[in-house]
């Protein structure tokens, strides 16, 4: 089965961070990258992973000119971040998941080719839309855990379209929300500004058990460049998105 590249053609008991009790969220670290959903009783019903984004005020409306002798401390605040609109930028991440099952079958849920995938057939894995406008829901992919024996690996990843801003441009997050629990958050902060695809997090079925793994890997090229890194041996070449309507 030949693949686009962005395109289809036809063990253990982890420690991790507790994140902030009023939030009711776990935040994967480097130092904490694991959590098993199965020993939180939520390796069952669907898991809803999400993608989310906002604009650094720099480029959105260019530097800020205020004195910093009227202001000294304005010099050792980071750059102020506000929550995107449709009317402030035109952003296209996406989000997408390689997935390979125990029965071998291996290939790719994403919107670049209009592969959706199915929540209710293998692979168990569907993303909801193509978010192509920054909207506040951000883009969604769900995964039916209750055919858990027949995953074998999930990688959730994300990408940037061409002609859109890096990775450096933008603050992205990716939360996981399984049926029972806290919710579980991975940020895609650290800074690559030539990096067009992430792979985010993996979704691994070790002897019955479903981890959670934080990855966050950085790289220059796109899904193909994903695939090799991860083995997954699918071929890939360039693969375009339809015009939008708004």
């Amino acid at each position: 089965m030949g693949i686009l590249d962005g395109r289809l053609w036809r063990g253990r008991e982890t420690d991790f961070d507790s994140g902030n009790a009023a939030t009711n969220a776990i935040e994967l670290t480097k130092r904490h990258s694991q959590v098993s959903l199965t020993k939180q009783g939520a390796a069952t019903g669907n898991l809803r992973i999400n993608l989310a984004w906002r604009m650094r005020t720099s480029d959105i409306s260019g530097p800020q000119r205020e004195s910093l002798l009227r202001h000294p401390f304005k010099a050792l605040k980071p750059p102020e971040v506000l929550g995107h609109s449709q009317s402030m930028v035109n952003v296209d991440l996406d989000l997408g998941c390689l997935y390979e099952m125990q029965d071998g079958a291996k290939g790719v849920v994403q919107p670049l080719g209009g592969f959706y995938g199915d929540v209710n057939a293998a692979p168990y894995v569907k993303l909801s839309g193509d978010d192509r406008f920054g909207s506040g829901s951000g883009e969604t992919i769900y995964v039916n855990l209750d055919h858990r024996d027949a995953i074998k690996r999930l990688l959730v990843f994300a990408y940037i379209y061409d002609q859109t801003p890096a990775f450096d441009r933008a603050h992205a997050i990716v939360t996981l929300y399984p049926s029972n629990g806290p919710r579980i958050e991975i940020s895609l902060d650290e800074r690559h500004p030539q990096a067009r695809s992430c792979a985010v997090v993996m979704i691994e079925n070790i002897k019955g058990e479903m981890f959670v793994r934080r990855e966050v890997k950085f790289v220059y090229g796109f899904q193909g460049e994903l695939d090799r890194l991860y083995g997954w041996g699918l071929q890939w070449g360039r693969g375009y998105k339809a015009k939008a309507e708004r």
